[in-house]
């Protein structure tokens, strides 16, 4: 596969040629061109760079060659930058380049000892600030520079607020709108606004840093989302589940059919105030709830016990995808563009609908940990089912490429 070039904005030829201070960042909206310019910005270093290693990281090596060691494979080819992931190398241009993680706070120890001549990082907002920190600080040769890149977060981000916004570092910040990059058809432009909604839509598309705040799905209409819906000849049924004793446990009868999900019905039983059920009696209860519709369940990922028992009850069950900001995300696109409804007799989801908010006290975007168990239910079967389906395509897409 040969890297596709495309035109470049003035501002992001500026960045490239200009991008020289000890520290360089490139942040703004998603598709805007941040990543190539800035490689573009980095190969350049590179080709100059004083004596010494340099090193590149990511949220974890996985994501890194997802993101960037793939990209830089279709720009250069073997001949100037070959890639050893078990090692944990690569070599660009002649010179050694180590790959690292910073997929949590431990990861800052994989940099004690360096002394760097460069480094790039991707995803800047989704490391350990104590990662960052350490490998500025072993950057200590004479001319050392670092490139990276990042998506807006909150507006009280580390990264925004002791860097990004501190004028007296040698610090040089390209911040990128969806206008530099011109290769973007307005069509697309036009679906990533309807893809991204309310917080996600100021910081992906917009390119604003902003705190999370108010209600988590700003887009959810009764008159809208509410709806009988009878499933057609295509449509999927599974079951979702979110585990709780002293909590609620809560079952969703979920159907999919041309991407189009339904929320058909749920159960709710609350530990806290009512009598509290062991796990054969809610493994009954969800038979009994199924009505013989479907005998595949997502369900939370730390309710083992339960877990276990439905294996062996014969259920197809699949651990639910805990990751709360991207499950959460894929559940407001899919309100915004009309392709998530809930079935009336849902009383206890749409309670919660209307009263999920974030926490604005915390400096992470979390949701209140409140009335949340439905909402928690939806996640999981949402982004569990969406991830599945696209591994599928991929998988179908490499057999047809062979």
């Amino acid at each position: 596969m040969s890297f596709q070039w495309g035109q470049f904005s003035d501002y992001a030829v500026r960045s490239i040629a200009l991008s020289d201070a000890r520290l360089n960042i490139w942040d703004g909206a998603v598709r805007s061109g941040k990543t190539v310019s800035s490689l573009l910005a980095w190969l350049y270093f590179v080709t100059q760079a004083p004596p010494g290693p340099l090193l590149m990281a990511g949220k974890t090596v996985t994501t890194l060659k997802r993101n960037i060691l793939d990209t830089l494979s279709d720009m250069l080819g073997e001949r100037d930058f070959k890639v050893r992931l078990s090692a944990r190398e690569a070599v660009l241009f002649g010179r050694k380049v180590y790959l690292a993680g910073a997929s949590d706070a431990r990861a800052e120890g994989k940099l004690r000892g360096m002394t760097l001549a460069g480094a790039y990082g991707d995803e800047l907002t989704l490391w350990p600030r104590s990662f960052f920190q350490m490998l500025l600080s072993r950057l200590s040769i004479e001319g050392a520079r670092f490139y990276g890149t990042t998506n807006p977060d909150s507006s009280r981000h580390w990264l925004y607020t002791d860097y990004l916004q501190k004028p007296q570092l040698n610090l040089l910040r390209w911040h990128f709108s969806l206008a530099d990059n011109p290769n973007l058809p307005e069509s697309y432009k036009a679906a990533l606004k309807l893809e991204y909604t309310g917080m996600w839509k100021r910081r992906f598309v917009d390119g604003e840093w902003c705190a999370a705040q108010g209600a988590v799905y700003d887009r959810f209409e009764r008159e809208a989302h509410v709806c009988v819906r009878v499933p057609g000849p295509k449509a999927r049924t599974f079951l979702s589940c979110d585990y709780g004793v002293h909590n609620p446990c809560v079952f969703g009868l979920l159907t999919e059919e041309e991407g189009h999900y339904h929320l058909a019905r749920e159960y709710y039983h609350d530990g806290r105030v009512q009598e509290q059920k062991t796990d054969e009696e809610y493994a009954s209860d969800l038979l009994a709830f199924a009505q013989n519709e479907a005998r595949c369940v997502v369900i939370d990922p730390s309710a083992s016990s339960l877990i276990a028992l439905l294996r062996k009850s014969g259920w197809q069950v699949i651990p639910g995808k805990n990751a709360v900001l991207e499950g959460i995300r894929q559940v407001s696109a899919l309100l915004s563009e009309g392709r998530l409804t809930v079935d009336p007799g849902c009383v206890h989801t749409l309670r919660e609908f209307d009263c999920y908010c974030w926490n604005e006290s915390s400096n992470r975007d979390v949701p209140v940990k409140e009335n949340d168990h439905c909402m928690d239910m939806l996640r999981y079967g949402i982004l569990t089912d969406l991830r599945m389906q696209s591994r599928r395509r991929e998988s179908y897409s490499g057999k047809n490429k062979q």
